[in-house]
């Protein structure tokens, strides 16, 4: 367990010290910080490939079979370049659909095994010509696997252990933000939790942060929109009008949020937001710190949280005296102090926090902040356990600065 433990807080280290670097940053934030300048984000979608068979199954248990969805996905979440050819980055990478164990025990009977693979990497880069370059990468993988049980008893064992992550890919540069790739990553087999190994063949994309030009700078500067270097916060979340906001987002006709199964009733909220980055007129970016203070729905479980998230703010209206924004944050890093809670599991109390709402600056200089959110508390998957937390309707007043 002790290689679990360092890979989150290796993670909560590297958030840390980006947040000092960002504090400590120029005052005038239409200019990416020393922090946020060469990061990148990324996507790719492909193959995945992990021969599952009976052989997951422990003993006394039969299948009639197994079917493999091989579509998914593989995020990098932030990477850093420390020159043009080192760079690390944190990455995420599931299958759409679960592995699939048909007809358990003669009971006609359709089990899931979920699957997901997360990864603190290393990579270097050789160039092969002015536009291509070969890319490697090596570190450390987070595999979790949530099996199944039928009559109290384990059919798929759940699995959660730390292994080597390795790849390779060819990278295309489009310019000197844009850059396309085709790879693959390796994972290797456990025998002892009877994991398979893992190939995932992709194509996708990287997308870097570069320093803006002098003459971006000065478009921003000159605008003059307004945009809160700080806001200080406090909320309170009620089920008093109910669950349909989180239940019509998550389970809608397009899913854009998530819901969760312990519910909520009320919590009291204290946050504080800091500027990293803004555009001209529409785009914000900041990073918060949050205290909540929560009581469930179910059996009145008290609870508290702590959290450390991003927030993307799109600043839609622009008036005199009044400016309307629409916010969405994912995978703030949280501490959850209980996590048995209404009967239900949500995982460890390493947990993420995702938020989606609106809100107004408004008053003679635009010191007043209104907010309407909902939220969600899960772990991603990333342990066996993850009934997630539903938050209702979140009503924020804050002071800007």
């Amino acid at each position: 367990m002790t290689l679990l433990y360092s890979f989150r807080k290796t993670g909560f280290i590297i958030l840390f010290l980006l947040l000092l670097m960002d504090v400590s940053a120029q005052s005038f934030r239409g200019q990416y910080s020393p922090a946020m300048k060469n990061t990148f984000f990324g996507v790719n979608i492909g193959s995945i490939n992990y021969p599952f068979s009976t052989r997951q199954l422990q003993p006394g248990n039969t299948v009639g079979s197994v079917k493999v969805p091989h579509t998914a996905v593989r995020l990098v979440l932030v990477g850093h370049e420390f020159n043009k050819n080192i760079a690390a980055q944190i990455t995420y990478m599931r299958p759409v659909k679960w592995v699939e164990y048909r007809d358990v025990n003669n009971t006609n009977q359709t089990l899931t095994v979920w699957m997901n693979v997360a990864g603190l990497t290393v990579s270097g880069k050789l160039p092969l010509s002015k536009k291509i370059a070969l890319n490697t990468e090596a570190g450390l993988g987070l595999i979790m696997r949530r099996g199944f049980n039928m009559y109290d008893r384990p059919v798929v064992k759940s699995a959660s252990y730390a292994t080597g992550l390795f790849g390779a890919s060819l990278q295309y540069k489009l310019n000197h933000k844009w850059d396309l790739q085709v790879g693959t990553t390796y994972s290797p087999a456990n025998d002892k939790e009877l994991q398979p190994a893992t190939v995932f063949h992709s194509a996708g994309f990287h997308y870097t942060l570069r320093e803006l030009t002098a003459e971006r700078v000065d478009v921003v500067k000159k605008a003059g929109y307004h945009f809160p270097k700080q806001i200080m916060s406090v909320a309170y979340a009620t089920n008093g009008l109910g669950y349909g906001t989180n239940n019509f987002v998550s389970k809608g006709v397009i899913p854009i949020f998530w819901g969760g199964e312990v519910r909520a009733r009320h919590g009291l909220l204290l946050n504080y937001q800091h500027n990293l980055f803004h555009s001209r007129k529409v785009f914000s970016l900041d990073w918060g710190l949050q205290a909540g203070f929560w009581k469930t729905d179910g059996t009145g479980t008290n609870f508290f949280t702590l959290s450390a998230y991003p927030m993307m703010r799109f600043h839609t209206i622009r008036s005199k005296k009044t400016d309307f924004y629409l916010e969405y944050s994912v995978a703030g890093p949280s501490f959850i102090s209980k996590t048995k809670m209404d009967g239900l599991d949500t995982g460890e109390k390493f947990t993420f926090l995702d938020q989606m709402g609106m809100g107004v600056f408004t008053g003679k200089n635009k010191n007043l902040n209104l907010g309407l959110r909902i939220a969600h508390f899960s772990n991603g998957n990333l342990f066996p356990n993850n009934d997630g937390v539903m938050v209702p309707l979140t009503f924020s007043l804050g002071y800007s600065f």
